[in-house]
């Protein structure tokens, strides 16, 4: 599934992105439970405020990284598609 490029991701309620010093990770938290993110998807969570939408958020990782903004599209629309599924990202 293609996600729309002017969708704009947020956290989904009761969901919270943060740093563990303890793992020395970034976690989301959510009720009863806790996923411990790499590094990639840290940094596509941290943009996911629902100001920014896909586009920009794709943009804003390709300049980071130094990466083809169409590898970095799909790697985007492949995680928050999961995520929107399991109900961790809302649009």
């Amino acid at each position: 599934m293609a996600l729309p490029s002017d969708m704009r991701p947020k956290l989904a309620r009761g969901i919270r992105l943060q740093f563990d010093a303890a793992r020395d990770q970034w976690v989301l938290q959510a009720p009863e439970r806790v996923l411990v993110l790499d590094e990639i998807a840290a940094e596509v969570l941290q943009r996911c405020t629902g100001e920014a939408d896909i586009a920009a958020i794709v943009a804003s990782l390709a300049e980071a990284f130094e990466a083809e903004p169409g590898e970095i599209a799909a790697d985007v629309d492949e995680l928050l598609t999961g995520l929107i599924e399991k109900r961790i990202v809302a649009t």
